[in-house]
């Protein structure tokens, strides 16, 4: 109850200092706190709501709503004939955020774009390990220092990248958060008064609102950027209050303490729904939640174990329980509401029986496991640990004795990460630009092992598969491609895949403008609060 307190105290503190009288302010009762505010470090939703969707830009950006690619940064772009060199005209005279930490004294141009891009790219670039271990998961995990040739400034308002090979997806990578713009100048600045780790704590970009402050574990608080080049926001004030606990969102949700949360619990969406001051949206997510199986360590290194596995732990009854049927069960690594989802692929069937007897083949007795579940509400898995102890009773019927553990949001993932973790890690992703390749090579690709790819699993014929998909921009041919990845990870099964889920979105009725996110972001640009 104290930590309650204390957050609906930092909240109120932060309200009553943030805004006239006569100022907008709009309360996002977040899940979780941010990794950091560079969104190139990081992969999780949380961060990117906070850092990316919030103070930053990128050369071109997803339409609300939509998977389609609209301009950003770049007001305009040409693509060669062979797919190789992608030429982008930025516009002019886009300013940087003016904060009380930093004063820009010029706008936008390709220096920005060139540095947002080499520090992640380059081992030898002074910012590659500003923040110690730095891993650059999205553009490692996604080929990118192989992919990108060079990236070349052709002049102040022109930015040329040529690449080693085409790359079908490449357009909409640039749309993803990893790829927000940065102020080169505002990077230096830090660096010659020794402060770059700054970079990641006070965030400066080109977005729709700017960094003021945060109360680790607490509060954000965000302004409305007057300089914005698509126009300042109707919104003042913008306040992210963090609140873990999803029975505490909706309490204060219900007393317009916030006026918009995600991930309500499955049992609390029809009262919610019955509120008559309250909206909410709901939308089929484009997603997967799955418990990545360690394929380095033994016995999870045999497929007929991590088959085994798999057979003994009942998905529909966690949909049941945490879900209450609001999300279906998963038997691929993308949805299927995205193109090429394979549904002739057969799933694990639930069956103690067979699953004991495959154990007892492998040679697997008196096997102990530890079950990783995520500390947070995330939308495709809404209670890890309760669908954690019920997989830990599944296990116990076949004689497999399960353990779970979890940790504080950024140190599970990072320790999750880790080659030599131990047991299985539940996780899950939303797509972030609809594409296959964003799933199937980004955490199951063999460039993606040690950072998304928490299986630790590298396949050759899948690699190959993936790998050949995103080398053409056929869709029938990819498709192709895709359908047999997908049969070769299914028999392979370093996941047990677990559920697609339904994503719910509770507001009060006095929020206008607020879209519902194929890819889970939630935006806060072009929103507005009724007086």
């Amino acid at each position: 109850m104290k930590s309650l307190t204390r957050l609906l105290a930092a909240t109120a503190l932060t309200l009553a200092l943030g805004s006239a009288a006569s100022a907008k302010t709009l309360v996002y009762c977040s899940e979780a706190s941010p990794e950091g505010f560079d969104p190139g470090l990081y992969t999780a939703g949380t961060t990117f709501d906070a850092a990316s969707r919030t103070v930053y830009n990128r050369l071109v950006e997803f339409k609300h709503g939509s998977t389609e690619i609209e301009p950003g940064l770049a007001e305009s772009w040409e693509i060669s004939e062979d797919g190789t060199e992608y030429t982008f005209k930025l516009r002019p005279d886009v300013k940087f955020q003016t904060t009380d930490f930093f004063t820009p004294s010029r706008t936008l141009n390709a220096d920005d774009v060139v540095f947002s891009f080499e520090r992640q790219l380059k081992s030898d670039s002074p910012w590659n390990q500003y923040v110690a271990g730095a891993s650059w998961e999205y553009s490692s995990g996604m080929g990118f220092p192989d992919l990108i040739k060079s990236i070349e400034k052709v002049d102040d308002l022109t930015v040329k990248f040529t690449l080693a090979r085409p790359e079908a997806p490449f357009l909409a990578d640039l749309a993803m958060d990893f790829a927000s713009i940065m102020s080169k100048e505002y990077a230096d600045k830090l660096k010659a008064d020794g402060q770059e780790s700054m970079l990641n704590q006070q965030p400066l970009g080109t977005g729709p609102y700017q960094f003021v402050a945060y109360q680790p574990d607490a509060v954000i608080r965000y302004k409305a950027n007057p300089d914005y080049f698509k126009g300042k926001q109707k919104i003042d004030d913008l306040i992210f209050a963090i609140t873990t606990d999803a029975s505490v969102r909706v309490q204060k949700l219900k007393a317009n303490e916030c006026q918009i949360f995600p991930y309500p619990n499955a049992a609390d969406v029809d009262s919610l729904k019955s509120d008559s001051n309250l909206e909410v949206m709901e939308q089929e997510g484009l997603n997967v939640a799955y418990m990545a199986y360690n394929t380095t360590q033994a016995p999870f290194d045999k497929v007929e174990v991590r088959k085994a596995l798999n057979m003994a732990i009942n998905k529909q009854a966690i949909i049941d329980a945490v879900f209450q049927g609001a999300a279906v069960p998963a038997k691929n690594p993308i949805p299927p509401t995205m193109w090429s989802y394979d549904d002739s692929i057969q799933d694990d069937p639930y069956d103690p029986e067979a699953s004991k007897k495959m154990l007892a083949d492998a040679g697997v007795t008196d096997l102990s496991m530890k079950i990783w579940a995520m500390p947070v509400s995330r939308p495709y898995m809404l209670n890890a640990r309760r669908a954690a102890e019920l997989m830990q009773a599944d296990l116990a019927k076949v004689g497999v004795k399960a353990e779970i553990v979890s940790y504080e949001w950024g140190e599970y993932l990072e320790k999750s990460k880790a080659k030599d973790r131990d047991g299985a890690a539940m996780l899950g992703w939303t797509g972030d630009n609809g594409d296959p390749d964003n799933f199937l090579d980004t955490l199951l690709g063999c460039d993606a092992v040690g950072g998304n790819n928490r299986a630790q699993w590298c396949d050759k014929e899948f690699d190959d598969l993936v790998k050949k998909a995103k080398a053409t921009d056929d869709q029938a041919e990819r498709t192709k491609l895709y359908e047999q990845a997908q049969a070769v990870f299914k028999k392979q099964a370093p996941w047990l895949t677990i559920d697609h889920s339904k994503v719910f979105m509770p507001m009060q009725k006095s929020v206008k403008g607020f879209v519902q996110d194929p890819l889970g972001y939630h935006r806060f640009d072009d929103v507005d609060i009724a007086e």
